[in-house]
Order: structure tokens, then sequence, then C-alpha cells
């Protein structure tokens, strides 16, 4: 525990400061093991996570994105071991740090992730999402399980996700310019590499988003430009559609049970994340500014246009 450093990028972040930082304080860490890296909030929000003991820096919000932020606090702090990345909206409960760096046990684990467990109010679709994508169980995987899983063999969140610094520097650290899916370029580095993924159904946060259909397009537009950019994955672990149709008939399955008036917006989302991810595919023949449009990241487009 003394060789973690918990890494958690910060933007106006006050509303859930009142959440997490007594969450903070329940996982046996000193205060000054924490790092904000912060893209000059508007609000309070240095001001608070000051006093409470974290160390911080800050970043002009025009220099942020999903990878290099996280590259610069790796570089920031090379006294760490284990670097741990949260997010600002992910509230941990007790212990859940400590029983995450507990998979490094395994000297062969290159990084670790916990579970996401739903908000009390969300919704049936993100209730689902959450239970399907983070179950309430511990498991290891390696390259050789591509064959069986696919594509999620490679899934990772840095909601909240630990690596090993030895293993996040041999395979070059996160890529510099990248503004989705940091997370999943190293985590399949990792596995090409030898390492492997711990997921850690026993260390978890809550954290969830009732997305709107159309935040739901964006996203998955996101996810598309991810895939199209970074082939390898697909070449390697294989295609995307596969865990597609297994997660739509989980849900389908789940919503009949719990919530069946959720069923004609989860299949209009359904088709919304589909167009939007061949879109995101194809993104080289759209302009800066249709990209800007079409993604969750507006800024990083319009950042391409300048």
């Amino acid at each position: 525990m003394d060789r973690a450093v918990v890494v958690i990028p910060t933007y106006n972040a006050s509303r859930h400061l009142g959440d997490l930082l007594p969450a903070l304080q329940q996982q046996g860490l000193r205060p000054d093991q924490y790092f904000v890296i912060d893209s000059s909030s508007g609000d309070d929000t240095l001001a608070r996570v000051g006093a409470f003991g974290a160390r911080t820096h800050r970043i002009d919000k025009k220099e942020f994105n999903h990878g290099g932020t996280r590259r610069l606090a790796a570089n920031l702090n090379p006294e760490a071991e284990f670097l741990i990345y949260m997010t600002q909206d992910a509230i941990p409960e007790p212990g859940a740090i400590k029983r995450l760096l507990e998979a490094f046990a395994d000297d062969k684990v290159g990084v670790a992730y916990g579970r996401q467990l739903p908000r009390a109010k969300s919704s049936a679709i993100e209730r689902h999402a959450r239970l399907a994508n983070y179950p309430a169980i511990n498991e290891v995987r390696s390259i050789e399980d591509a064959s069986r899983l696919g594509i999620k063999t490679v899934f990772c969140s840095n909601s909240f996700a630990a690596y090993r610094r030895t293993a996040l520097e041999g395979v070059g650290n996160f890529p510099e310019d990248n503004y989705f899916a940091e997370d999943q370029v190293v985590s399949g580095r990792m596995l090409l590499s030898g390492w492997r993924i711990a997921y850690v159904g026993d260390a978890a946060v809550v954290h969830s988003h009732d997305y709107t259909i159309k935040e739901d397009f964006r996203r998955y537009f996101d996810v598309g430009v991810f895939h199209g950019r970074n082939p390898w994955l697909l070449e390697k672990l294989g295609k995307a559609e596969g865990a597609g149709m297994a997660f739509i008939k989980s849900e389908t399955a789940y919503l009949l049970k719990h919530d069946p008036l959720a069923l004609p917006s989860a299949g209009v989302r359904t088709l919304a994340k589909y167009v939007a991810y061949k879109l995101g595919q194809r993104e080289a023949k759209l302009s800066p500014k249709t990209k800007a449009f079409l993604s969750m990241q507006p800024g990083y487009w319009r950042n391409q246009i300048r």
C-alpha cells in the first residue's frame, strides 16, 4: 500500500466530493498518496482536495486527453510501484483499493480493475449494463482466453483500475494522444506482451451513468473511432459484434423481468449504438467539425480544427 499512488483526473468535481472524499478516507491510504490532476476547474475542487491533503497538479483544460493526462500523472509519480486510476464520480466501497491491489500478489498480473455498481436510482437499462459488465466474480485473463472471450478479453476500465508500473512502462505507458479507451490500449498491449488482466469483483466502486439515447449514440461513435484506429485489437482478439449480440440477449431477458416497459427504448438505443459505431469506424471520411458534433469528446475534435 505504501508504494501505491491513486490518480484522479478532475474537472469541476466539487459536486462529487461530498461522497468521494469520505470514501477515500476509508481506504487505509495516507492523504498524500492521492494525486489529483485538475483541468483548470472553475469551482472549488482544488481547494477542497488540497484541504483533504491530496497532492495536486493543474493543467490547462485544452491540454486534457484521456491518454496523455494519465501518462503525465504516471511520469509525475516516479516513486509509485502501483498506480491506481479513478474517475471523480467513482465512489469506492471501504477497503476497495486494498482489495484491488491484492491482485498483484500474482506477479504475472499487469493490470487489475474493480467492479462498478449501479447507483441506487439507476434505470433498469443502466443497472443491467453494470451487472452484465461487472459481475460478482474474480478472474484472471490472459491472451489464451481470446479464443473464448474475443474482444472482451481486453476489457478494463480506468474508472477504477490499478497498474503495475513495470508492466505499464513496458508497453509504452498510456498513449500520448488518445481521447478514448486508453485503458484498453494498455491492457491489450499487456496481453500481447504476456501479462495478465485481473478482474476483482471483491473491490467495488459505485459508478454508473444513465445516458440518454443521444449520449449513447455519441459514446458508441467514440467506440467506433477507437476500434477503427486500433484495428490490431480486433485482428488479435476478435470482432466486437459477437460481444454486442450477447449483451442484447442478456439485456432483453433482464428487462423482461425487471422493467418490460423499457424494452422499446432499449431497442432504439441498440440501433443508435450500432449506427454510431459504424459511423465511428469510418471517421476518416468525416470532417473534424462533424466528428465534434457526433462525439462525447467534442473538445478533442475542435482542437483538430485549430
